[in-house]
Formats: C-alpha cells, structure tokens, sequence
C-alpha cells in the first residue's frame, strides 16, 4: 500500500463513486462565469467579440475539466482535497468576477487567477502526495503551466490584438500538453494507461456541467425579462428560450447522454474516451453559450431587425451544440443519426432568410429545428430494444 492510499487520498476500487456535495459547491461559481460569458458575447456581437468569448470559455472549460479529473483520481472529501477545491473556487469567483474586463482592465487579474488556480492544484498535489510514482502527474502538469503562465502574464500585460495572440498561444500550449499526456523533461510522459477512471464519477460530472451550461440559459433569459418592460412579444421570446432550454436537455440525454457511464466502461480505452468526451462537451457547450447570448438579445430587442451576427448566435449555438451532440454520438454509437446532419443543413440554410425577418422569428425556426430532432429521436427509438454502446474507442 502506498502512503497516499494509506491516508485514503487516493481513490481505489470502492464500487460506485457518485459526485459530492463539495463537487456540486464548486460548481456553483461556474454558473456565474458561463453566464458572465455569454453576456460578454451578447454585449459584443462582432469577430473580436466572439473571439474573445471563445478564449473565456476555453479557459473557463480547462479549470473546471482539470478539477473534475483531480476529484475523480482523489477523495474530493479529504482535507488536502478539500482545501484544494476550497482554492480553485476562490481563483474562478475572481476570474469570473473579472470576465466583463478581462480584456481591458481587468487583464492581468483575470490571467493570474488563471494560473494561480492550476500552478496552486499542482504544487498543492506534489507536496500532498508522497509516493514519488503518485506525483509524478501533478509534477508534469506544474511543469506545462509554467511554460503556459508566461503567455498567460504576458497577455495580461499588453494591449489587444497582442493579448489576445498571447492568450491563444497560451490555451494551444494547456490544450496541446494535455492531449499529448504532458511529455516532461526526465519524467516524459503520462502512460497511456496510468490510471482506471471511476465511469460514474466522470460520466456525472460531464452531465452536472452539462446541465449548468443550460442553467446559463435560463438565469440570463430570466434577467434579461425581469429587467425590461413585459410585452407580448418580449414574452414570446421567453417561451422560446425556455423550449430551446428543454430541447437541448432532451436531446442530449436521449440514449447517448444517458449512457455515458456505460460508455466509459466498455471502452478500449477509457482514457482516451474521457479525453476526447471532454471536448465533445466542451463543443456542446459552446452551443449552448451562443445561443444564451443570443436569446438574451432577442429579449432585449424582440422586434428590431436580424442582424448577420445574431442569426449567426441563435443559430449557430443550436448547430454547435448539434455537431458536438453528433461527435458523442459517434463516440458512443460508432453512428450519427442522419436527424442531426439534416438539423445543421436546415439551420445554415435558414440563415439569410432570417435576415430579413424580427429577431424573434429567429428563435423560433432554432426551436423548431430542434423540436425536430427530438421527434426524430423518439420515433426512431418508439417500440426498439434499448441501444447499446458501441464506443469507438
């Protein structure tokens, strides 16, 4: 037995391991930093607006992914753990505090509560776990923000565009360590197979941030309504976000949400799985961002005329969320449903009709698009054997 597992930091083959109540407190402070984002997208609907967006919510993904993992390889209940989480949610409230400025004022803020957060997980895990083989994976991460925290400074030192080149090189640098399993001087990189992920553990907490995405959706529709004068239309438009709301949640539960456990399990190789599940999500909420910040415009200005840039919000979260919902599809099935290609074909070719029409008639086609791929769902699986998951990997 080694020290961590003899002080029960480590996780072990204890059967079903379900998400804490700590996990969930975590989660609430990114609940404030997705709705902050697509507000910040909402109040900027142009490239360097969605470009910005996008930089926010990659480093909003890469706090939360990495945690969610720490908390599935250690005991989130352990005092070293728990003080660590306590850690990552203080540097979130300050990066999400700090989001409507982060790049202006708030720049270098917002990017040393970035490193702060995982150089602090990292250090925090080397010094916590004794057994040399146990650190040798937080010792490679230490390593990788080190070199990602000099872009990351920088940026938050120099003006646009340069930040935001700085902060791009800096993602590439977090995201591109990672998928190649950190490879570090003396101690090269984490085994292919270094560790047994719990299914369940995983599988829920992709689900959790999944579904805090869609509560984004819902807190800023709810606000943007509550702040301005109730009209018919105004209310119209609220009845719309809550049924794209709804739909987004039917649609990715339908078979292949529901068996991602299941998924994790029977794979060949369930790291590889989780890795590339995470991205799949990422993507989904991506979508599910856009489109908040899209409908939070249309509650503001429900009658004004569509512009390029929000039919490309409202329609294009719906057709991002489909493409990653087909990419776990694939993941999970080794299959796409022809449903989802032809959803995306109807939502692109929407596109410059709408531009002649209010914004709320972009909304509805969204909704009803979505509305058909629900239905597709159900007819195809009405009177069929629950599917099985065939994991591509």
């Amino acid at each position: 037995m080694t020290a961590d597992r003899a002080v029960g930091l480590a996780r072990e083959d204890e059967g079903p391991q379900r998400a804490t109540l700590l996990e969930l407190f975590l989660d609430l402070v990114f609940v404030a930093a997705l709705a902050l984002t697509s507000r910040t997208l909402a109040q900027r609907l142009d490239w360097v607006g969605a470009s910005q967006t996008v930089v926010l919510l990659l480093a909003i993904w890469w706090v939360w992914s990495a945690t969610a993992l720490v908390t599935d390889l250690y005991h989130a209940q352990r005092p070293p753990i728990f003080v660590m989480t306590l850690w990552v949610m203080l540097g979130t409230l300050l990066m999400a505090g700090t989001l409507p400025g982060a790049f202006s004022d708030h720049a270098l803020v917002f990017a040393g509560a970035y490193v702060a957060i995982h150089l602090g997980r990292g250090i925090f895990l080397v010094a916590t776990l004794h057994n040399r083989a146990a650190h040798l994976h937080p010792s490679r991460f230490v390593f990788w923000i080190l070199v990602s925290a000099v872009p990351w400074i920088a940026g938050g030192l120099v003006a646009d565009p340069a930040r935001g080149l700085l902060w791009t090189a800096a993602l590439a640098i977090d995201y591109g360590s990672a998928w190649l399993r950190y490879p570090t001087p003396r101690h090269g990189r984490i085994p292919a197979v270094q560790y047994t992920v719990a299914a369940d553990h995983l599988a829920e907490r992709y689900q959790q941030f999944f579904t805090l995405a869609l509560g984004d959706l819902v807190l800023l529709t709810t606000l943007t309504y509550a702040e301005h004068d109730t009209t018919i239309s105004r209310t119209a438009a609220l009845l719309l976000a809550f049924a794209v709301t709804a739909l987004l949640w039917q649609i990715y539960v339908h078979r292949a949400g529901a068996l991602l456990k299941a998924t994790i399990e029977s794979s060949r190789d369930p790291g590889g799985f989780v890795r590339s599940a995470a991205n799949t999500h990422l993507l989904m909420v991506a979508g599910v961002v856009a489109a908040s910040a899209g409908f939070e415009v249309v509650l503001a200005h429900p009658g004004e005329r569509t512009t390029p840039w929000l039919v490309g919000i409202i329609l294009g979260g719906p057709a991002l969320f489909l493409a990653g919902r087909a990419r776990f599809e694939y993941e999970v099935f080794s299959r796409v449903s022809p449903s989802r290609l032809v959803a995306l074909l109807l939502l692109i070719a929407a596109g410059p009709a709408l531009l002649l029409a209010p914004a709320l008639w972009a909304g509805l086609v969204a909704a009803l698009v979505l509305a058909g791929v629900a239905i597709a769902d159900s007819v195809r699986a009405r009177g069929n054997p629950p599917e099985q998951p065939r994991p591509s990997m």
